[in-house]
């Protein structure tokens, strides 16, 4: 019992360093709270998985990253709706019926193909992930680059690509 209150006090010392990098992912007080927390519970309930002089202070971020990632995987499925009524029915929203033409974005999408070639890679790929739907942190840890360096390829990608499509004669302006 006295080994889990020594790792518990070397855990907890990380305290003030792990609070920044809690509220950079959640952008909320609240849920950063809530993140550090269960960060430490996970750290002292895994104890036994800890190597003895590894980096302690990684081995923590790793672990609330990893509980972020779950937590937003669960919360991106449950898309549910809570009815006004007494009854309070969970209605799934996923189940939504849109009849759309994608004509426009089809031939617009050919374009932008055809801007894009010979426009580099490392600004290509972060640019469709984005325009695919990825948000700009998802896009930072499939690429692992900082979450700056994406925007700003994202940026370039998309100046460079209106640029050649200016050049094709094709204005689309969607400010």
């Amino acid at each position: 019992m006295i080994a889990v209150i020594d790792f518990a006090k070397d855990i907890f010392q990380f305290d003030r360093i792990l609070r920044p990098y809690a509220f950079n992912l959640t952008k909320s007080r609240e849920e950063s709270e809530d993140l550090i927390q269960d960060t430490f519970f996970r750290a002292i309930s895994n104890q036994d998985k800890f190597v003895e002089g590894t980096n302690i202070k990684a081995w923590l971020f790793t672990i609330m990253k990893n509980i972020f990632i779950n937590n937003y995987r669960k919360n991106m499925k449950r898309q549910i709706v809570f009815d006004k009524s007494d009854n309070n029915f969970l209605l799934d929203s996923v189940t939504k019926t849109v009849a759309k033409n994608d004509g426009d974005r089809t031939f617009l999408q050919e374009h932008i193909s055809t801007a894009m070639d010979g426009v580099s890679p490392d600004f290509t790929v972060p640019f469709m992930m984005y325009y695919e739907g990825f948000k700009y942190q998802e896009i930072a840890e499939h690429l692992s680059l900082p979450l700056g360096t994406v925007k700003s390829r994202i940026f370039f990608a998309r100046k460079e690509i209106q640029n050649r499509l200016k050049t094709m004669g094709i204005n689309h302006s969607s400010n």
